[in-house]
């Protein structure tokens, strides 16, 4: 990068944007709520519908295996449809779903429910970082820290409103979010005028066909493997943490906060001084250490709390670079590049939830955190052996 790059990043260029890129961002913002929304309430789910925490987890997996499925036909639908009502039918069905996941009674609608929520994140997540890359000012890299700083602000949110509102009841967070996504749907389709289709339809076979690029390809695993260990943080934590609603939710806010200040201050930062390949080495090996001390002081809560947060801080940093990686490390369109990487990386989210409830089931609670930390010791492998892929990104 030469150096007028480098002042592009300033905090200044990054959040003076137009109000078509804000409109995104505050949906971003309340669409990613709805991943920690949820983890508050988890013991009290649990309790509440009779369910063990595998069950509980599946909230998740349900939630994110249909947002990786449904990840590979959003740009077949998005370049026939247009952008913007690609945006806002996304975010009708997570209005609709979360609303009927509040009106739940029993485990396994919920967990269906959280599924339709799911199918209508893919539409959205998908093309809404395509939207704010071509909507907002001062370049790619810009736009991606405005979108990862929305998604940090979202993920801290998320559990403090899961905690506030799921003390008085369990639903009310997911009418909570039905709420707020109504006024992004509102901002969005006031404020954004009609966005241009792609000059070229997209078919159903692409997603799959650009993960043939090793750069890709090796991203999209490591994002895979390094999932296990984000979502063993975030959907088995909260049981082990034995925090009222309150407790957890002001735990993960703290998580949140660090990783969107980390996404948009330091990765930067760090980007500039050791290289994107290298700082996501020293992430990722980080991330795994931290795994590691969760699972030898399961019984401590001050530690699991540190350990928590300062997790935050490490995914901030890795979440920016890896998205900023994928927008450049292939030739192909930013929205089937997007789609593709999406699709790999939500199943590793999906399972992760499950196993980490089942390996605690059958083992012991510390086993997750050991197994989420070789997972992402993996991830670290296959980044590092997909390395020849890479030279774009530097």
């Amino acid at each position: 990068m030469s150096k007028e790059d480098h002042s592009s990043h300033s905090l200044k260029s990054i959040f003076n944007q137009n109000k078509s890129a804000w409109a995104v961002a505050f949906a971003c913002i309340v669409a990613f709520m709805g991943i920690g929304l949820v983890d508050p309430i988890l013991p009290a789910l649990a309790s509440q519908l009779h369910a063990s925490p595998s069950q509980v987890s599946l909230l998740f997996t349900s939630y994110l295996l249909i947002t990786g499925i449904v990840m590979l036909v959003t740009g077949f639908v998005s370049s026939r449809i247009g952008p913007k009502r690609t945006l806002l039918f996304g975010l009708l069905f997570i209005i609709v779903f979360s609303c009927l996941g509040g009106l739940s009674n029993t485990v396994n609608q919920l967990i269906g429910f959280r599924a339709g929520w799911g199918f209508g994140n893919a539409f959205f997540i998908s093309t809404a970082l395509a939207v704010i890359v071509s909507v907002a000012s001062g370049g790619t890299e810009n736009a991606i820290i405005l979108y990862e700083a929305a998604i940090g602000l979202g993920m801290s949110v998320g559990p403090l409103l899961g905690g506030f509102l799921g003390k008085m009841s369990w639903r009310y967070p997911f009418f909570g979010v039905a709420i707020l996504m109504l006024i992004g749907f509102i901002l969005i389709f006031v404020l954004i005028g009609d966005l241009p289709k792609p000059a070229k339809k997209i078919s159903l076979g692409e997603p799959l066909k650009a993960l043939g690029h090793g750069g890709l390809l090796s991203i999209g695993i490591t994002a895979l493997l390094y999932n296990f260990g984000f979502f063993t943080l975030l959907a088995f934590s909260p049981f082990v943490l034995r925090m009222g609603e309150y407790g957890i939710g002001f735990t993960f806010f703290g998580w949140g906060v660090l990783l969107a200040f980390t996404s948009v201050v330091v990765a930067p930062k760090l980007q500039r001084v050791f290289g994107t390949m290298k700082t996501m080495y020293g992430v990722l090996f980080l991330f795994a250490v931290d795994l590691v001390i969760m699972g030898l002081n399961i019984e401590s809560k001050a530690t699991l709390v540190v350990c928590i947060i300062l997790a935050g801080a490490l995914l901030g940093i890795n979440n920016t670079l890896i998205t900023t990686a994928v927008m450049e490390v292939s030739p192909v369109e930013r929205s089937i590049a997007s789609s593709a990487y999406s699709f790999v990386r939500f199943v590793g989210g999906a399972i992760a939830p499950w196993l980490a409830g089942k390996l605690a089931e059958w083992f012991n609670p510390h086993i997750p955190f050991y197994f989420g930390a070789f997972a992402v010791l993996a991830a670290l492998l296959v980044l590092f052996s997909g390395r020849r892929f890479m030279g774009s990104i530097e």
